[in-house]
């Protein structure tokens, strides 16, 4: 019986990335190069009570993913994971040499006790459990040995550490394994589950073998490429190789490889997972990924602000996640300077009342129609406002700045510095000739993306009398084409992702013009691929 096992979780835990739908011939290409690979154990999916899909790696019993499996399986076994709350393991049926014969059972803290009760159901029914406390390090070191001790009665082939949230030490690591290897029985093993928030994972995974050795048969948590939520795993092909060259083991590493170059990397492509900055931040607070992600769809928002933000998450929230509370907390983060602005508004207005205002965003039409905007300029007189960009091709008159990010880009341009600029409370700067508006005037609820820049322009506009107003480069996004007339600008974002920014976009902008305030004229005078409503706006473009 070899020591060390891996286990290969890319079609459940890297799951997450695609919405749980790899497709078929994915499924079935990757479990074909495992096996070849020589992966001990490899995790197909989920067993949940709901969420099942041509195509996805979710079951309702192991017998649904047998279409999935090859006819010579060779050494590997197979697992499905269940999460404690969303599987009702009355549906598991009595193992009969099923080719699915290992059942992970994941759980929280505060079910552990009824998860256990229900390991031994799945014992009972003839297969071998894998016992997954979630976020072990946030136990006690009483709750882990009172959990230790149930688990003891129990025929459970293995007990994990699993590292919920990537916030591990390798001190931590060291800690955890010596605790439980003296208190677990010795015929159970025990796994190691990591996420890599602080580009840990691979060396906390080898140094788990390392401790291992000679003491203990163990199980490590793989996935090929990483692939995983947010931060990602540990990656198989590193464990595979560090085992074959310290411990002579004979993974298959070409076959691994072969398996990444033909069906990891396409998804790489559209998706993004494995160390970053905010993941970083993540693991420092022990946060769940779907904080993380959740905030990351702000405009406004720096790491610093995630960072900030979590911090003043409750404990409770901070470990699943409340989005409402998050919304909550963002803005009162981008609206905590609550500046009495009457004076530099009274200044605004008259320099904007009973003018042509020329918007320009920095969509990529504004360069395939300069012309038609350029003359639009000439013939209207109009005052030009920049959102967000510098480009010397258009003589603008003022720029606005909401988005902090772009503001850090554009502090030291000397052009910048020279013009006349509009900052929202937001954007905390002493840079002269600008107008600093509370932010508060110009958010509403109800939205993701409610800090969008050139809405809340829009809405700062509506204050004052205008002659009118004209749009250029509010052009939406394209999946897959370069969206921004300018590289650095450019943003990665799923196909999924680009259409619900769009669909947020159209509802803001046709809210805006359903609640307007005052009337004047609006002239959209590029094209757009967002779905604006006929008949409120201007335009020969739709």
């Amino acid at each position: 019986m070899k020591h060390l096992k891996i286990l290969d979780c890319t079609l459940r835990d890297g799951a997450y990335i695609v919405d749980k739908k790899f497709g078929k011939p994915v499924i079935q290409g990757i479990i074909e190069n495992l096996i070849d690979a020589n992966i001990d154990l490899i995790e197909i999916g989920f067993l949940q009570n709901e969420g099942f899909g041509e195509g996805k790696t979710v079951f309702k019993k192991p017998s649904d993913a047998f279409d999935f499996l090859p006819e010579n399986t060779k050494q590997s076994n197979f697992s499905l994971l269940a999460d404690y709350s969303r599987y009702d393991f009355d549906l598991l049926p009595i193992n009969v040499n099923c080719k699915i014969n290992v059942i992970r059972i994941c759980f929280f803290k505060h079910e552990c006790f009824l998860a256990i009760d229900a390991v031994r159901k799945v014992i009972a029914k003839g297969y071998n459990v894998y016992v997954q406390p979630v976020d072990i390090l946030g136990y006690s070191d009483k709750e882990l040995l009172d959990l230790i001790d149930e688990v003891n009665k129990t025929n459970s082939t293995c007990f994990s550490i699993v590292d919920t949230f990537g916030s591990m030490y390798i001190e931590d690591l060291r800690r955890l394994y010596y605790f439980i290897n003296h208190n677990l029985n010795k015929n159970i093993q025990i796994g190691f589950h990591s996420h890599n928030n602080l580009q840990l994972s691979s060396a906390l995974s080898q140094e788990f073998i390392r401790l291992s050795q000679n003491e203990r048969n163990v199980t490590v948590d793989t996935s090929l490429n990483g692939m995983g939520r947010g931060a990602g795993n540990t990656p198989t092909e590193l464990i595979a190789l560090y085992a074959n060259k310290k411990m002579n083991y004979s993974y298959n590493i070409h076959a691994l490889l072969d398996c990444i170059d033909v069906y990891i990397k396409p998804i790489a492509a559209k998706f993004n997972w494995g160390y970053s900055l905010p993941y970083f931040i993540a693991g420092m607070y022990s946060a769940h990924t779907n904080n993380i992600n959740y905030l990351l769809g702000k405009n406004n928002i720096l790491c610093k602000d995630i960072s900030l933000i979590l911090s003043q998450l409750e404990i409770d929230k901070i470990k699943r996640y409340d989005y409402d509370r998050l919304e909550e907390l963002y803005l009162e983060h981008i609206g905590r300077v609550d500046i009495d602005d009457s004076h530099e508004f009274k200044r605004l207005a008259e320099i904007f009342n009973n003018k042509n205002i020329l918007v320009l965003a920095p969509g990529n039409s504004i360069i395939n129609e300069k012309d038609k905007i350029l003359k639009y300029i000439r013939d209207k007189d109009c005052l030009v406002v920049n959102i967000n960009f510098i480009d010397s091709s258009f003589q603008n008159d003022f720029f606005y700045v909401s988005n902090i990010k772009r503001f850090e880009y554009l502090k030291l341009n000397s052009i910048f510095i020279q013009k006349p600029k509009i900052f929202l409370s937001n954007i905390q700067a002493n840079i002269p000739n600008s107008f600093r508006i509370n932010i508060n005037r110009v958010v509403q609820k109800g939205w993701s993306n409610l800090d969008n820049s050139i809405i809340l322009f829009f809405r700062l506009l509506d204050y004052f009398k205008l002659q009118s107003l004209a749009i250029a480069g509010f052009d939406g996004f394209v999946f897959g084409q370069q969206n921004y007339f300018k590289d650095e600008m450019e943003i990665q974002k799923s196909k999924e992702e680009i259409h619900k920014i769009n669909i947020e976009l159209e509802d803001m902008f046709n809210s805006f013009i359903d609640t307007r305030k005052s009337k004047y004229e609006i002239i959209m005078l590029t094209k757009t691929n967002l779905k604006l409503k006929k008949g409120k706006i201007n335009a020969d473009t739709f």
